[in-house]
């Protein structure tokens, strides 16, 4: 497939209707989505999605435990805002923070027993809202295409190398 930039027509390649269209849907679905999630795990587990999410995360880790830099590039998200957030779920007593063994300048973030019980706790109500909000208003067909697209998509944002601009390399 080949792109029209800038570069080569010296003009903007703008959207078409139609893709207007679709990126406007996609931007008010994917917000919806958030708001949703973070709405139901507020009320149901007293955290954020972000938060639940590194809690998953260390909980499918060996031992329950990550280095902060792999949990950030993991998350998607910053060091600095990884930092925060694991304070907050170290206050709430669902994480506590261990010297790397390996690195003495290195941090693991560990779940602990009461975090593990939040999120079991949580899960049955977080997968019922993902799936009332997501999945049951799919076909199997439409599910394995969002999948396909979402991957092509996700593909094309995260290039290989150290000088990428990626939240957690920041």
């Amino acid at each position: 497939m080949e792109y029209m930039t800038t570069a080569s027509t010296g003009e903007p390649h703008w959207l078409s209707d139609e893709e207007q269209s679709v990126w406007r849907a996609y931007l008010h679905a994917t917000t919806l989505m958030e708001d949703h999630l973070d709405r139901q795990l507020q009320r149901d587990a007293g955290m954020p999605h972000i938060y639940y999410g590194l809690l998953v995360q260390l909980s499918q880790a060996p031992r329950r435990r990550m280095r902060m830099t792999e949990l950030a590039k993991d998350a998607k998200i910053t060091r600095s805002r990884l930092s925060h957030a694991v304070a907050r779920l170290e206050k709430s007593g669902w994480v506590r923070r261990e010297e790397c063994p390996s690195d003495k300048r290195g941090q693991n973030a560990v779940l602990t027993d009461d975090g593990f019980e939040m999120l079991r706790r949580s899960a049955p109500g977080h997968v019922d809202a993902v799936r009332q909000a997501m999945f049951d208003r799919l076909t199997p067909e439409q599910v394995r295409s969002l999948g396909e697209i979402m991957q092509v998509v996700a593909t094309g944002l995260q290039p290989e190398g150290t000088d990428a601009d990626l939240p957690w390399l920041r």
